[in-house]
């Protein structure tokens, strides 16, 4: 265990991730203490001379989860050692796991498939994944095949995330800039971040504000300053923090909901149904839910004619402000209406 690891909160798709490639390193499989006394995510909260069955849950989990997501993970024993569950190896076969051969995409199938890649980024791994894989080697766990097939490249996070990321992994305070929806004046924030996560195609930043002492989520698209961060600790902060930042935006989501008026065949009928949860009523209207009401007036309004807001009244509103603007600033194209 390393000096002062204790301290770190490691996120759940880090600690996954960490897992994958440990498993997809090693021929000959992993036995339960190995992958948690080196794998990142496991060996913060490891310790050689004591009770870790906290942690073995939490690995017992963490199957189950890659499985869900189709992560063909292997569980043996090994020859001679039958009946031994302290000796049961864990492996993900790397013939299992690749895309069988027959399977291409198209140059564009792959542009989008990068920029799916949100997570990860730079097209290297993490400083802690290349320990973790340190660590493996040490013991004499060696991977007979490069791990960097498995890395994303994308780079499309909002500005903030890199700042925010380091200051959650260190645990510091951060202050910055915030546009509040609605407002065309920021006000600069403090908080202690808890988690990041991403809703609906964006990221939020999940924090206890330090003037209110309360749990509140940022929108990252809404700093509009660097984030600068202090040496302050944040105080201890349990698991499950992205699951909970998660479940109160799930909240929101499914407590707002608008009804749109779309004209049929339009480029916005057709995207306005692809989004989740959308649906189409009986009388051919659109309902949907939002998180925010300002960014969904801003897609909205993007669509001109081709959508009437029919509720909310403050949707209805707001996009009817943005194409007033519209066509102040641009008099000639002044025919486009909500109502």
């Amino acid at each position: 265990m390393d000096a002062g690891g204790a301290g770190e909160r490691i996120p759940v798709e880090e600690r996954l991730f960490s897992l994958v490639l440990a498993l997809l390193a090693t021929r000959n499989g992993l036995t339960k203490t190995e992958i948690l006394s080196t794998v990142q995510g496991y060996r913060q909260k490891y310790a050689a001379s004591s009770d870790n069955s906290a942690l073995e849950r939490q690995f017992q989990r963490d199957k189950d989860d890659l499985r869900e997501l189709g992560v063909p993970l292997e569980t043996f024993e090994p020859l001679g050692d039958e009946g031994n569950n302290q000796n049961t190896l864990y492996r993900i076969l790397r013939t299992e796991y690749e895309l069988p051969a027959d399977i291409t995409f198209s140059k564009e199938e792959a542009s989008l498939l990068n920029l799916a890649s949100l997570v990860w980024r730079e097209g290297s791994l993490s400083g802690e994944s290349r320990r973790a894989l340190m660590k493996l080697r040490s013991t004499g766990l060696e991977s007979s095949q490069p791990l960097l097939d498995y890395t994303p490249r994308a780079n499309i996070r909002d500005k903030a995330f890199g700042s925010l990321s380091v200051a959650l992994e260190k645990r510091q305070q951060v202050e910055f800039e915030y546009l509040k929806p609605g407002e065309t004046n920021s006000t600069s924030r403090k908080a202690f971040p808890l988690a990041l996560v991403q809703f609906q195609g964006r990221w939020h930043l999940y924090a206890v504000e330090v003037a209110s002492g309360e749990r509140r989520t940022f929108l990252l698209r809404r700093i509009v300053s660097e984030v600068r961060a202090s040496s302050a600790d944040s105080p201890e902060i349990e698991d499950d923090s992205a699951a909970r930042a998660l479940a109160e935006l799930k909240e929101v989501w499914s407590s707002h909901k608008a009804t749109i008026r779309v004209e049929p065949g339009t480029d916005a009928e057709v995207r306005l149904l692809q989004q989740e949860g959308s649906n189409r009523l009986s009388d051919g209207r659109i309902s949907l839910h939002y998180v925010d009401l300002h960014i969904l007036a801003d897609e909205l309004a993007g669509f001109g004619p081709e959508v009437l807001v029919e509720s909310p009244d403050e949707l209805r509103f707001e996009v009817l402000r943005r194409l007033e603007t519209i066509a102040a600033n641009h008099p000639v194209e002044s025919g486009v209406s909500n109502g």
